[in-house]
């Protein structure tokens, strides 16, 4: 084994450069400076051609390589490790997160942050740092969360962390309340079928002190974002990949409810346009980590943009997200480690369906109708289970999907954004190219596709646009599709039973039905990827927490 008290190592998630051995980190300069990175450093090339120039040779392709070689010049100049390194940090541009070490320095680890997460771990006799908390609560439940362009020098013994005007700081030592069990798999195949099953429990804990006797608490909304809810008169919800899709099932409920118009956008959209900004907006920026890179800077770029206030969404305390919004409203799914998004997903509904009962109540929307609402929240960990408990169906036609290389998602109304994010799921841990549409637009163009090897599933509860589905289906049918389609009790007696597949899942209320739904489908992807051996947990290309632009 190797001998020392100090190591740095990371997984690369390739951005310049091919996955290969010489783009592999840690990168080193002159057998002496070693440096990991999370990020991009956008002037690398600038600086490349600066350090040639000084006579250094690159081994890799990777825009990190420059830090290690600029340090070394640093270094070669007189300066010691941590003033040479804080030389080379200054020169950078982009985003990061990094840890240097020196052979002269052999006990001694730089590490510092901007526009990537960094958290340090105080353990017995150690120091460790990593750009995830989860990654450390197998050594540690304490943790110092770096701000923006902090600098912290670690040894075994100490840790020392200057702010970005240079000046000495003492953070402040949080504990986590997630467990080494959290992130363990706890007999489940892989983390995300254990996070599929967890949901009820999850569901249950989000909503706990928050939903009392119909009405929502001060424990969710206090008496500061109570006034931005009786104010606003629009909302804009910014988010990426699936927190989008919660965003676009929230604009239903808070249009169709509230009556309070509501806009949502991909974050790496939005925050590079210039958007016209209506007085007393409401800013709701939605990431399960809290560390989203571009829903970051679409937050940072709210708060000089004249929004009335920022609310978050997200499940992770203390993360940049959390503590830059005016106000954060918490998810309580717990550690989600499989890359796929599951339970995050359903909290956030949650949380969103809360937040709707709240601008309902202060609109003074009929209490009866309130009290139903609620009613079907209170409900739904039930439900969950429920409809967890048809996996064996949805595995049968699983199996039967998983032999296909395409296939269509189709919703109308509140469940179109359910469909999107089936089509996701499958696309991300299965590898099947999937598309999802309105079921209004298949004449429009996705009809083209259909024929007999083109499965096609169906989003179909009991709501007011089940006719006009039932339309869309029967015109996939006639084609010669596929045809896979989710029901309810009440729904599924309008259906013809001829070559489809019908999952009927319990009657469960139109406000929290996509909720519902959405699980069969998360399953229905999951077991798909597992006949075709994917790797579920960490698919190709992807990460969990998505920091760079």
């Amino acid at each position: 084994p190797l001998q020392g008290n100090c190591a740095i190592g990371h997984t690369r998630w390739a951005t310049h450069g091919k996955p290969s051995t010489s783009n592999a980190h840690p990168h080193v300069s002159n057998h002496s400076i070693a440096v990991v990175h999370n990020g991009i450093i956008e002037n690398s090339a600038r600086l490349r051609t600066m350090l040639v120039e000084a006579g250094y040779a690159f081994e890799s392709e990777t825009d990190t390589e420059v830090v290690p070689h600029l340090v070394h010049l640093f270094l070669a100049g007189g300066d010691g490790f941590s003033e040479a390194c804080r030389k080379a940090i200054g020169l950078l541009e982009g985003s990061y997160a990094l840890a240097i070490t020196c052979v002269h320095e052999p006990g001694k680890i730089i590490a510092t942050r901007k526009g990537s997460p960094l958290v340090i771990g105080e353990g017995q006799g150690a120091y460790f740092v990593a750009s995830d908390l989860p990654a450390l609560l197998a050594e540690t439940d304490s943790f110092y969360l770096l701000e923006e362009g902090d600098i912290a020098e670690l040894t075994a013994d100490t840790c020392r962390i200057w702010d970005t005007h240079g000046l000495e700081v003492q953070r402040v030592l949080t504990r986590s309340t997630d467990t080494v069990e959290s992130i363990s798999k706890e007999g489940f195949a892989h983390f995300m079928q254990k996070e599929i099953f967890e949901q009820p429990r999850a569901v249950a804990d989000t909503l706990a002190g928050r939903l009392i006797d119909g009405r929502v608490t001060a424990e969710l909304i206090d008496a500061e974002c109570e006034a931005w809810l009786t104010r606003a008169e629009q909302v804009h919800i910014v988010a990426c990949g699936t927190s989008w899709h919660a965003g676009l099932v929230a604009k239903y409920w808070l249009e169709s409810i509230c009556r309070i118009p509501c806009h949502v956008e991909i974050a790496s959209e939005f925050r590079y346009r210039e958007p016209v900004v209506p007085k007393n907006t409401l800013f709701v920026a939605i990431s399960q980590s809290g560390e989203t890179a571009d829903t970051l800077a679409a937050l940072r770029f709210a708060r000089d943009a004249g929004y009335m206030a920022t609310l978050a969404v997200c499940n992770v305390a203390s993360s940049s997200l959390d503590r830059e919004a005016d106000a954060t409203l918490m998810t309580r799914a717990g550690a989600e480690i499989g890359v796929a998004s599951t339970k995050a997903l359903t909290t956030q509904l949650v949380v969103l369906a809360l937040l709707t009962l709240k601008c309902a109540e202060l609109r003074d929307i009929e209490p009866e109708r309130l009290r139903m609402l609620a009613g079907q929240l209170e409900r739904l960990p039930e439900l969950l289970e429920k409809a967890l408990a048809l996996e064996p169906e949805i595995k049968a036609m699983a199996h039967e999907l998983s032999g296909r290389h395409h296939a269509l998602f189709l919703g109308r109304g509140q469940h179109y954004p359910i469909a999107q994010e089936a089509a996701l799921k499958l696309k991300e841990i299965s590898y099947i190219h999937a598309e999802a549409y309105a079921a209004g637009e298949l004449k429009h163009g996705p009809l083209a596709l259909v024929d007999e090897d083109m499965p096609v599933v169906a989003v179909c509860p009991n709501d007011a646009l089940l006719e006009k589905l039932v339309s869309n289906i029967e015109e996939v049918r006639a084609r010669g599709g596929k045809l896979y389609v989710l029901a309810d009790h009440a729904s599924r007696h309008g259906l013809c039973n001829e070559k489809q597949t019908v999952i009927e899942l319990d009657a469960s209320g139109e406000f929290v039905s996509p909720i519902v739904f959405n699980v069969p489908l998360q399953l229905l992807a999951y077991h798909a990827a597992v006949v075709r051996g994917t790797d579920i947990d960490q698919p190709r290309n992807l990460a969990k927490s998505v920091t760079v632009e």
